[in-house]
């Protein structure tokens, strides 16, 4: 399915418990790989730094159920600066668009400065966009999310079932890199962010182990989440 040229996928997230998450898991590695970015058993480290105007659009757009609403990010794997990319996740009502670009770190360091004419050199859309967004929207980087991500996958579909651990924010601190960086769990509690992905349809070996419908189904956003508990200490 596609819209507006964009390639769309179907998104579930759920809140599981430990219990849950430790039955889910014996079974999926039964039936499924997981992801080739995996360095271990728990998966892979995931830390991004999102973006966001001066009046708040994507907090504001995701709290108040906006049909169409983007979210842009820089994204690391594992601490590494291998794999810098710029993404940025599109909701269509129940449904999402990822579009993504590599950048070296050098370029990353100059977004950090606040120097984003480079991206007009780029041939792609989305760093053209970005840059607007950056210099006509002043879309500055507002909070850091990091956690882990155990991701199974399967071919047929496009399936991906994800369990998100620990998931942190960094406290006072916008550099993915920053060898001080300082991080509070966000998610109390023993509680794991388990998401279910696919094109068009999901398998039935993998619905019947997943059982999507046995879960209660939450608009789940860890950006948001580690934004409001930014917010709450800037209170404090």
């Amino acid at each position: 399915m596609e819209f507006q040229g964009r390639k769309l996928r179907n998104e579930y997230k759920y809140y599981i418990h430990l219990h849950e998450y430790l039955t889910l898991r014996s079974r999926l590695t039964k039936m499924m790989n997981m992801d080739e970015y995996s360095i271990d058993g728990e998966g892979y480290g995931i830390r991004s730094l999102y973006f966001d105007g001066n009046q708040d659009h994507s907090l504001y757009d995701k709290n108040n159920g906006v049909f169409k609403r983007d979210k842009y990010r820089i994204r690391i794997y594992n601490g590494q600066d291998d794999r810098i990319t710029l993404e940025r996740k599109s909701k269509f009502g129940d449904y999402i668009a990822k579009e993504g670009a590599a950048l070296s770190r050098s370029e990353y360091d100059s977004l950090l400065a606040g120097d984003a004419q480079f991206l007009l050199e780029k041939d792609n859309a989305l760093c053209k966009e970005f840059y607007y967004a950056v210099t006509y929207r002043a879309f500055r980087p507002t909070v850091i999310v990091d956690y882990t991500r155990e991701a199974y996958v399967y071919p047929h579909g496009n399936v991906r079932v994800t369990f998100d651990k620990r998931v942190s924010t960094g406290v006072n601190a916008i550099d993915l890199f920053d060898d001080n960086l300082a991080l509070e769990e966000a998610i109390i509690g023993p509680l794991t962010v388990m998401e279910v992905k696919f094109d068009s349809f999901l398998p039935d070996f993998v619905r019947n182990v997943v059982q999507p419908d046995h879960y209660v189904r939450s608009a789940i956003s860890k950006y948001v989440i580690c934004r409001e508990l930014k917010y709450k200490h800037h209170k404090e």
